[in-house]
């Protein structure tokens, strides 16, 4: 989901920026910063944005009371840690949208600009499938980073709770190793996420890139 929420984001913003808006230089600025960002600090500056008692969310919970409460609600803590990962790579994959909007020549957007096609049009018949290499790229990458970065995130956000709703694989086998010392059950999962990984990585080689355009 998180993988999904930021490619979808950041190709959204790439389409917009790529265009002439005025200040498009600083928007471009501004939304490649979140990536260099450390997932434990991104994780602590969500956990204070997203706290029920002080941060942004405090203000729904006055309006609705109860409404978020993700150390009592798995819903509400794995809803913020998706939403914390989305923000985190909304701006790694905009830089590389970014460049793939940039590489299609202008000169086949004008002229199904004068064709009299829409902005809708040109985006799903030309540059939608000119980019993408880059979209496959960014899936694979994507979902490979999500098993690296999730460990920091849930650590300081929800340390696999409440009641082990967040308890992602990754951070299981942390948990199971180093604090319920079973180093050979840690060990066994380890081997399983290796597997997992190479598994959905040779699916997305197989199957997913029959459907990319390369030029």
């Amino acid at each position: 989901i998180s993988t999904g929420l930021a490619m979808v984001v950041a190709l959204v913003l790439a389409a917009l920026t790529d265009r002439q808006l005025a200040g498009s230089r600083l928007y471009r600025v501004v939304l490649i910063w979140p990536y260099g960002i450390a997932a434990p600090a991104l994780a602590l500056a969500f956990r204070f944005i997203l706290a029920p008692e002080a941060g942004f969310m405090a203000v729904v919970n006055k309006l609705w009371p109860g409404f978020w409460d993700p150390g009592l609600d798995g819903a509400d803590a794995m809803a913020s840690i998706i939403i914390a990962f989305s923000w985190k790579y909304v701006g790694y994959n905009f830089i590389f949208f970014l460049a793939a909007f940039q590489a299609i020549p202008r000169s086949l957007i004008e002229a199904a600009a004068m064709d009299g096609s829409g902005v809708i049009r040109r985006f799903r018949d030309i540059q939608f499938p000119l980019i993408t290499p880059t979209i496959f790229f960014l899936l694979v990458i994507n979902i490979t980073e999500s098993f690296q970065d999730s460990f920091g995130i849930v650590d300081i956000m929800t340390a696999g709770g409440p009641a082990n709703a967040t308890n992602l694989m990754v951070y299981k086998i942390y948990s199971d190793g180093f604090k319920g010392l079973d180093y050979s059950g840690a060990a066994a999962q380890s081997i399983i996420l290796m597997l997992l990984i190479i598994a959905l990585t040779i699916v997305q080689f197989r199957f997913i890139e029959r459907r990319v355009h390369y030029r």
